[in-house]
């Protein structure tokens, strides 16, 4: 997946026009030092096995009318226990979670007063809402609600089309009541449950009263009045969702991507990640300079499905031997080099998490190549979770492992000396840790610019910002079929073609042909040499 240059935009202020000014440093800061934690979406049509929310839009009137009366009489999700779910997410290394209050179909998991529509008008019974947060509180972690002020349920009441883009502004009358409807629901989050941490907010932004106040800045401007601390993230920083972005930023933000495809459980035609391409997207998300919220769904019972329970274990297992290379890291001056995902740590550590070493067995030496570090006489190497003294059952071994500073490169010598699996082998990354290290060159910097596509041909199109330390470098691009939404943060299919050779800062431009006219592309520039190889922002285009 091309990931590289970090983007400082420390100075921007509000983003896409999103408004952040009233959260605070101290919990920006936080979100870039915990970096990691669980989304958990769920709601009353988890029994359908459908998408969440979604299938009302464009509904029949006879689909939502049975959707809206037929799904709160059989909810009773008995084996939910809020308590393991949240010792689940501490071992798996979250430092906090975020939950559906209500999502977009306006069911509320919480003991509301503002509509029929909750959690205890069905079978179950009890303020799911409540339990989450006592439970989590318990373990330790951050508590963080989900709140879609888009509500299906109003518009289905008030004879309104139930939609996420509106044509039309809705009637004086209708908004009027919409506004009070949500107010009075997020007065009772942000009053019921005591402290809460953050808050994000899925939809609401083109719905917009006269006064041109929309739903969502209501929302925000409720919990920022009524909880001062808490930290607003999808609404005022960046949240990429199902995907993560090209280049790096400096500002604090969050992706927010699926451990299966989906957001809510699917219990059929659903695929889910490896537990290594979890932590290959966490490691790329902590190089890049954000926090990764991963997603989780419990079933119609309430319990996490085996599947789920035991990637988590194994995404667990990793950041407990790993752990110092996520919390409070920052970017390096890439995020990747070759198979080596970089980042820095507080006090000079440069942290190489290993991908791509399959089949490496215990007792095992493997080299890698390091071009953009240098060490100092003050420089130790280490592998993290390995005390670097002896491998089990093999003595004979020397299980410490080496550096040298060449011209070419920091050449590293690694041993994979600790049994982590009962087998020979642990399929993911090692991480190893470099002290004192400097950066050995100013990295190049290569800018992706829109296409130009028509009738299965493009032009796809980049601007070399700045050649760093270097004085000649060959152009290029990524390019492959667009995977979808769903699959976005997937690394597979990319190829490269060469632009040609560029010696200064200026346009490149490659054409492509023989495309399949109709279907999307992705791409991104790449800059490249024999010590440095940066990649650009990425792009779409429709042939």
């Amino acid at each position: 997946m091309p990931v590289n240059r970090i983007v400082d935009e420390s100075a921007a202020g509000a983003v896409d026009g999103l408004s952040g000014d009233r959260n605070t440093q101290q919990m920006l800061t936080w979100l870039k030092d915990a970096g990691f934690g669980l989304f958990i979406h769920w709601s009353v049509d988890v029994q359908l096995g459908c998408v969440i929310s979604h299938s009302l839009v464009g509904a029949s009137r006879e689909y939502a009318d049975r959707f809206y009366d037929e799904l709160p009489r059989t909810f009773n999700p008995q084996n939910w226990d809020a308590d393991e779910v949240a010792r689940l997410a501490r071992i798996s290394g979250a430092q906090y979670a975020v939950f559906t209050t209500k999502h977009h179909n306006g069911f509320c998991m919480w003991d509301t007063a503002t509509t029929p529509f909750n959690i205890i008008n069905t079978p179950y019974g009890r303020d799911i809402v409540a339990q989450y947060v006592q439970a989590f509180r318990a373990q330790g972690l951050k508590v963080g609600f989900y709140y879609s002020p888009e509500d299906f349920r109003f518009l289905y009441d008030n004879a309104q089309t139930i939609t996420r883009t509106p044509t039309s502004p809705y009637p004086a009358d209708v908004m009027a009541r919409y506004r009070a409807y949500l107010t009075a629901q997020m007065t009772e989050l942000m009053t019921k449950f005591g402290k809460i941490d953050l808050i994000f907010f899925d939809g609401g932004e083109l719905m917009r009263d006269e006064t041109g106040e929309s739903l969502q800045e209501l929302c925000k401007r409720i919990a920022w009045d009524l909880q001062p601390g808490i930290l607003v993230t999808r609404g005022a920083i960046k949240t990429p969702e199902q995907s993560l972005p090209g280049v790096g930023m400096s500002e604090t933000w969050e992706a927010c991507i699926t451990l299966a495809s989906a957001w809510g459980y699917q219990p059929t035609n659903e695929i889910y990640k490896t537990g290594y391409q979890a932590i290959e997207l966490l490691a790329t998300t902590r190089a890049l300079g954000g926090a990764l919220l991963l997603n989780i769904a419990p079933d119609s019972s309430g319990a996490i499905s085996p599947i789920q329970e035991g990637l988590l274990r194994e995404i667990g297992l990793w950041n407990f031997i790993n752990r110092e290379a996520v919390l409070g890291v920052r970017p390096w001056i890439l995020a990747r080099e070759g198979d080596a995902i970089l980042m820095r740590g507080a006090h000079g550590e440069l942290y190489a998490v290993l991908m791509n070493q399959r089949d490496w067995a215990r007792g095992e030496r493997r080299a890698f190549t390091l071009k953009s570090a240098r060490i100092t006489p003050q420089s130790e190497i280490s592998v993290l979770g390995a005390s670097g003294e002896l491998t089990e059952y093999r003595p004979d071994l020397d299980a410490r492992t080496y550096m040298e500073q060449r011209p070419d490169g920091l050449h590293i010598d690694v041993m994979n000396a600790q049994r982590v699996y009962c087998g020979l082998n642990w399929p993911n990354p090692l991480v190893v840790r470099i002290t004192a290290v400097e950066p050995a060159f100013t990295p190049m910097e290569v800018h992706t610019l829109p296409a130009q596509a028509d009738n299965g041909r493009a032009t796809l199109r980049a601007h070399v910002a700045d050649l760093g330390s270097f004085t000649a470098a060959r152009a290029g691009f990524e390019w492959r079929v667009y995977p979808g939404f769903a699959r976005a943060a997937s690394t597979e299919g990319w190829q490269f073609t060469a632009a040609g050779d560029v010696n200064a800062p200026g346009d490149v431009e490659l054409a492509l042909g023989a495309l399949e006219p109709g279907v999307t592309y992705q791409y991104c520039a790449v800059i490249e040499n024999d010590m440095n190889r940066m990649t650009g922002e990425l792009e779409l285009f429709t042939a």
